[in-house]
Formats: structure tokens, sequence, C-alpha cells
């Protein structure tokens, strides 16, 4: 059976070829601080399972480590120019964009197929990993097929690929940093403890002020972790469930539907969704990190509290 394993070995060797790479790259003043960076990222996929906790642990130091004393730096990684890059939109036009489009075709086919394959009658792919193995096959398949269309040497979708990481730079890692986080707060009891402050803190008798505290605290939280799914199972678990939902009977999916959105709001204003917010001004290179932020930030407020509105009456019909 085909599972993560193999999505895992891919990106591990991804992340090994960058590391090489980048240890050859003369013209980055940091190159061994790059090489060291992506080497150990690239351990994590291909021998995380055999580290073990404590293994993984140091690992994400050392990589915490690097970043936080600025070992990271951009090279110039042997590619194409920008004169070459004119002349290859000119001449090849719309078919410039067919790899792109290549992913998500296949990732939404696979998505699909994978699930009703079988070989000897067992699955031939785990059907809850079907999308994250579709999505790695359809990267390999338009790597392929761009270059059939661009005839550029081998190496370049791996230069390409260490230059945009280059770019990017640790923030490429956050969201799963985050996301792991977001986890062992929820096993260490976090929710709870959440809950407790909003008894205390909060005007329990008030449906609105409960609701309020419900999708503000997703946002608040979303801020401070990055990632609305790492803050859900906390803030549902401290707020929602004992108060909104067992307190004032509110319709569960409705109230988590509109809680998800609330953390959403939350990810459209920090820099700690790397992947939404600093991830695009690093690629665009725009002069102000942080101008994704400040252009979504009005609408992130209204949304949010157009949020607590719409759960206030959509959640509590009799």
């Amino acid at each position: 059976m085909i599972g993560l394993p193999l999505v895992y070995l891919v990106a591990g060797a991804m992340f090994a070829a960058f590391a090489l790479l980048s240890a050859g790259d003369r013209t980055n003043a940091r190159r061994w601080g790059n090489a060291a960076f992506w080497a150990l990222v690239s351990v994590s996929f291909l021998l995380g399972d055999y580290l073990g906790d404590l293994g993984n642990g140091f690992l994400v130091l050392g990589l915490a480590l690097l970043a936080g004393t600025g070992q990271l730096g951009v090279g110039a990684p042997t590619t194409t120019t920008p004169e070459e890059r004119q002349a290859l939109a000119e001449k090849l036009g719309a078919r410039l964009f067919l790899p792109a489009l290549v992913i998500p075709l296949i990732t939404l086919i696979g998505t699909f197929a994978f699930k009703a394959m079988t070989l000897n009658g067992a699955p031939l792919v785990e059907a809850k990993h079907a999308t994250l193995i579709s999505l790695a096959l359809a990267a390999i398949v338009a790597a392929i097929l761009a270059q059939a269309l661009f005839k550029q040497p081998p190496a370049s979708p791996l230069q390409e690929g260490r230059r945009l990481m280059d770019l990017v730079g640790w923030a490429a890692l956050l969201p799963q940093m985050l996301a792991a986080l977001g986890a062992v707060f929820a096993l260490a009891g976090v929710g709870q403890t959440i809950g407790e402050l909003a008894v205390a803190w909060t005007p329990v008798d008030c449906r609105f002020a409960v609701v309020a505290a419900y999708c503000l605290g997703m946002a608040g939280f979303t801020i401070l972790m990055g990632n609305a799914f790492a803050a859900f199972p906390v803030m549902t678990a401290g707020i929602a469930l004992p108060l909104v939902i067992g307190r004032f009977g509110g319709d569960p999916a409705v109230v988590c539907a509109i809680g998800m959105l609330s953390g959403f709001c939350g990810t459209l204003l920090t820099p700690l969704a790397a992947n939404f917010n600093l991830v695009p001004a690093a690629l665009l290179q725009l002069k102000d990190r942080y101008g994704v932020i400040r252009a979504q930030a009005p609408t992130a407020v209204l949304m949010l509290v157009i949020n607590m509105v719409l759960m206030n009456v959509l959640a509590f019909r009799v």
C-alpha cells in the first residue's frame, strides 16, 4: 500500500538536493548555514520516524538556532536570466501555465481515483492520505512536463526551487511548526485552562458575550499560533463546547463553521501565518514585509464583527 512514507521520501530527497546545491553556491556568504538548515529538514522527512521524539526535538532546536542566529542567506542559483525568461514567455505564451494547471487537475482526479483502486483485493493507496499522495504525484508530473516544454537543464527545477526557498527562508516551515505546537497545547489541556479563564472573565449569563468571547478568542489565538486549525481544538474545547453549545444550546455545525471563519480572520492579521502573509511578500519582493497584512486588516476586522453577529443570529434559531 502506498502511504505517506513515499511522500516523505520525495520531500526529503528534494530538501537534500537543496542542501547540496546550497553548499556549492559560492555566491552566498551564508551557504553553509543554508546547507545545514535544508539538510536538517531533509533528515526530518527521511529519518524522522527513527529519531524518536527526543531526536526530533533536538532537530527542531537546531533549525531554530540556525534561523534565529541569522545563518540563512540568499544565493544566486544557476538558472535562467530575466532576458531568457522573457524570450520563453513570448515564445510559449499561455502554454507557460500548463505545468501549474496540471497540479490541481491531477490532485483532484487522484483524490477520487486512488480511493477506488485496489491491488489483489487491498487498497492501492491509503484512503485518508489520497489527497497528499496525489499532490506529490502531481508535482512530479508537473516538473517533468515543464522540462519537456521549456527544455531547460535537468537541474533547473531544483535550482529554481532552491531560489524560492532561499527567498522565503525559515518562514516556509513556520505553519508546520505552529500546527504541531497547537497539537501540543491541546494535549496539555490548554483548552480547559482557557475555558476556566473565560468563565472567570466573561459574563456567562449573556449569550452574545459568550459568542463574542469565542469568536475573538479564535481570532486572537490564531494570531498567536499563526494557524486557525491549531487554535480550533483549544478554543472550541475551552469556550464553544461548554458555553456556546452546552449552556446556550447553539447549533454545533453553525458554531464550529463560523468559529473557524473567525480564526481565519486572525490568519489575515498575523505574520506567524507565514505562508499567507510573509511568503507572498518575499516572493514578490515587496519593500514592506508586512504590506499584505496591512492590506488585509480592514477586511479581517469587519469580517470578525460580522461573524459574531451571524453566530448570534444563526446558531440559536428555534
